[in-house]
């Protein structure tokens, strides 16, 4: 009995140690998560999922900080705030960092997934996870993707139904080479601006349209300044958890596992609410006023085609390894 109490006592005194070890791994850090998008939008959701996640890992010492509807700047503004170590995290879409590493505009290439499935098993797997080592050294570390959802075409002109009907419409995009390609290729005029002022630029009529998934469009009201939105679901939109490799490079192993487990587990919750949202914002939309049309797969197929000269030269100018993967990782979740 002594000693079973004795190797009791021992237990306890070493579960103490590693309590206390475990907790001065632990600072008091406040952590600013800066987006784009408004609070009603599934990103704010996951940023608050994420962050009772943290504080609850941690014991309520890392505290998140939302910073919502462009507070800190442009996706491009609060990218540079990152690299600088101004700004500890930020939530855009993949395609703001093709500018400084070009292989994240392969997850731009049009109509390359069919469904949330396949999305998935792509960001999740090999291919999205050497996207991700490729961003320490620009002074970013990822904790993967959230879901932002396929992106449609609105506009003021006319209902979207076939390529023919994007040729002369000033659409914005985000300034993404594969992008503004793209719609070229629709014979669009591609105009290319930060998010924040497209509401601005739409109202007066200095672009006819954008495109973006159905939560974004309903979120930021674009009902009020276009009357067509058409279900192209020309690409799949992700965002992506970016976190400043100067504060990460501070934490502790325990704190940076705190906060890659709990992006992964808001992860799960964020994308079910995203696509629950995208369902329920084409019923609000039509019920706001705008007219709704889908695309049939046949003219889905004529778009493909006319946009795989674009994919096939971007491709040749990316890293092959990454292109390689790619197509075989594609080729997979196909299946």
């Amino acid at each position: 009995m002594r000693s079973i109490a004795r190797a009791i006592m021992l237990g306890a005194a070493a579960l103490a140690v590693a309590t206390t070890a475990f907790a001065q791994d632990i600072q008091e850090r406040t952590i600013k998560f800066g987006h784009l998008n408004n609070t009603d939008h599934p990103v704010s959701m996951g940023v608050h999922k994420f962050a009772e996640l943290v504080a609850a890992k941690s014991g309520g010492k890392l505290k998140v900080q939302e910073f919502p509807s462009n507070q800190l700047g442009n996706e491009l503004q609060q990218q540079s705030a990152l690299q600088g170590g101004v700004q500890e995290m930020s939530a855009p879409a993949t395609t703001s960092l093709a500018g400084i590493v070009k292989e994240f505009g392969l997850v731009d290439f049009p109509f390359a997934v069919a469904n949330f499935q396949q999305a998935d098993a792509l960001l999740d797997g090999p291919f999205g996870t050497a996207l991700l080592h490729k961003l320490p050294e620009k002074g970013l570390v990822a904790l993967g993707y959230w879901d932002l959802g396929f992106r449609n075409v609105t506009n003021s002109k006319r209902p979207i139904t076939k390529p023919e009907d994007l040729e002369g419409l000033k659409i914005r995009v985000i300034p993404n080479p594969v992008f503004l390609d793209t719609f070229k290729a629709f014979k669009a005029n591609p105009v290319p601006m930060p998010f924040a002022e497209l509401y601005g630029a739409l109202e007066s009529k200095a672009v006819d349209g954008q495109e973006n998934p159905f939560a974004v469009i309903l979120s930021n009201k674009f009902y009020e300044v276009n009357k067509y939105v058409s279900a192209t679901n020309h690409v799949y939109a992700a965002n992506i958890i970016l976190v400043s490799k100067k504060f990460w490079d501070k934490l502790s192993p325990t704190e940076q596992k705190i906060m890659q487990d709990a992006a992964n587990e808001a992860r799960t919750y964020q994308r079910q609410v995203s696509r629950a949202a995208a369902q329920k914002a084409v019923a609000e939309l039509q019920a706001k006023g705008m007219q709704y049309n889908e695309v049939s797969p046949e003219q889905q197929a004529r778009m493909r085609d006319i946009a795989k000269p674009v994919t096939e030269k971007f491709a040749a100018s990316y890293d092959p390894a990454i292109v390689k993967l790619y197509q075989s990782e594609l080729a997979k979740v196909r299946k």
